[in-house]
């Protein structure tokens, strides 16, 4: 492909030199003879102070945000550095996203399970589906780890592109307010857009709630495209009525007890939950292995955007009842305790009080006396306002809170702990700090009793913690394992499924 090709549809406003291009990058490590490279500014790097190194390295082209054109190499001037990098890496991989019909979900808490449901039914209605998400990225049967819940635009139409390969006709999309406003997703074109809700995350970056529902916003009116042809938006939440009076597009309305799709009849068992499902096209009886209100919430929000992707129905019923675990989302560790250990990503107060709550009626339903033990901690770096929420929030939903250690950072895991506590005191409930995260998990296990349960909150999939002195091999699933062994308790083969 030559230079004026690549830059087909991008926002330039200088130009000169015409070679031929044979790959481009942002990353002037990777970047081979012959490519392109794209300059631009980054939230802590600048691209610019790599041209001379990407030319060594062989770049033929220079794109940049911020530095006018040079004599000696072939090279483009853009307004803005990503939206840049998004036409170009589509028009290199020959618009991959513009055969695909790609369903976007975006949000505070619930986008994983909702994904994962969604395509398992797509590909239960025998279509050919990608998944791109926080947990991991999949082309049909094929996974790949995810180091982004929303890469860059350059990985996300190379992903597309091996999705078309594969024949894919479908993808769908966790979309994090992060890569909306950073116009990752710049010239990608989503047939739906699925809104799940919004609480109070990410303000360490965003600022206020208004900035962060904002970019949120920008899924469903188009960034560098038409709006989706459909939103599917839960009404229940109070930024959802908001965004609904924003769409211009048809808004399928969902919600627990009201919406074009909510639920009726709500019982949780022992082995999984069942509802009724009311839909424009009538009623459907549920059966899933996943268990709780928010998961309902989740497999409302599914079958709401299935409907808006055309998939029948008993393709739709199949899907939910088949999947029986989302990976770190209420996830059982069974070494066979007499009490129930759970790994869950919970990291905001609202998904907390949920994880709580989840856990409550599933001690009810059993009707055998039962404490809920929650081990949480609040990731550094981040909203230091939200720690005092998520403190309470765990100690109003339990009966025992360890407070830990999460993904520190650069900051001192004591300070992280310190601005939570006075929040989990304030719930009244009994607790103990161990800022050592595996010595916290090792504490709860030596707590718990017969009929207790146990929540790991904060990490759920992660494997790794991210500490000022690096990043090290940690995985909740595999610590609540050892911990549980080293009480004593017999090791036999994890049966992967929710309580």
């Amino acid at each position: 492909m030559n230079f004026f090709k690549l830059l087909d549809g991008a926002e330039y406003i200088a130009q000169q030199g015409n070679p031929l291009i044979a790959g481009l990058d942002y990353d002037s490590r990777r970047v081979q003879p012959g490519w392109c490279f794209v300059a631009m500014r980054g939230e802590s790097t600048d691209g610019n102070g790599y041209i001379d190194a990407a030319l060594q390295a062989g770049a033929v082209a220079v794109v940049s945000d911020s530095l006018p054109p040079r004599a000696d190499v072939p090279w483009a001037q853009v307004l803005h550095g990503r939206r840049a990098l998004a036409r170009l890496s589509a028009n290199f991989y020959r618009r991959p996203a513009e055969k695909l019909f790609l369903s976007g979900i975006t949000g505070t808490n619930g986008k994983t399970t909702t994904s994962f449901l969604l395509n398992a039914m797509l590909r239960s209605a025998g279509r050919k589906s990608a998944l791109v998400g926080t947990v991991e990225y999949r082309i049909e049967d094929e996974h790949y780890p995810a180091p982004h819940t929303t890469p860059e635009a350059l990985e996300l139409n190379q992903f597309f592109a091996r999705a078309r390969r594969a024949q894919c006709t479908e993808a769908v999309m966790e979309v994090s307010s992060h890569a909306l406003e950073q116009q990752r997703v710049y010239g990608i074109p989503f047939d739906v857009a699925l809104f799940t809700n919004l609480t109070r995350d990410h303000l360490d970056y965003h600022g206020t709630m208004e900035e962060y529902f904002r970019s949120k916003a920008v899924l469903f009116q188009g960034s560098g495209t038409e709006p989706p042809r459909v939103a599917v938006i839960n009404m229940e939440d109070e930024y959802g009525q908001r965004l609904s009076k924003l769409c211009k597009q048809e808004v399928i309305a969902y919600g627990m007890n009201s919406g074009d799709f909510h639920a009726e009849a709500l019982a949780i068992e022992a082995q999984g939950t069942r509802f009724k499902l009311v839909t424009p096209a009538g009623q459907h009886a549920i059966w899933s292995p996943l268990l709780g209100r928010v998961n309902v919430f989740n497999i409302v929000a599914a079958c709401a955007a299935a409907y808006a992707r055309n998939v029948e129905w008993p393709a739709v019923l199949d899907a939910i009842a088949r999947l029986d675990r989302v990976p770190g989302r209420f996830e059982r560790v069974d070494v066979g305790q007499p009490f129930t250990v759970i790994v869950d990503y919970a990291h905001t107060d609202d998904a907390l009080r949920n994880l709580t709550a989840l856990a409550r009626d599933f001690i009810a339903q059993r009707r055998v006396a039962g404490r809920v033990i929650t081990v949480f901690g609040c990731g550094g770096d981040r909203d230091r306002s939200k720690r005092p929420l998520m403190g309470e929030a765990a100690g109003r939903g339990s009966d025992f809170v360890v407070l830990t250690s999460d993904n520190p950072r650069s900051e001192n895991p004591l300070d992280i702990m310190n601005d939570a506590l006075p929040g989990l005191q304030r719930s009244g409930t009994r607790y103990t700090l161990e800022p050592d995260r595996r010595k916290a998990i090792a504490l709860a296990v030596h707590e718990a009793g017969p009929g207790d349960i146990v929540l790991i909150a904060g990490k759920g999939h992660e494997k790794v913690q991210v500490t000022s002195g690096g990043t090290v091999a940690f995985d909740d699933i595999e610590e609540a394992r050892h911990a549980l062994q080293a009480a004593g308790y017999g090791a036999r083969e994890e049966q992967p499924a929710n309580p």
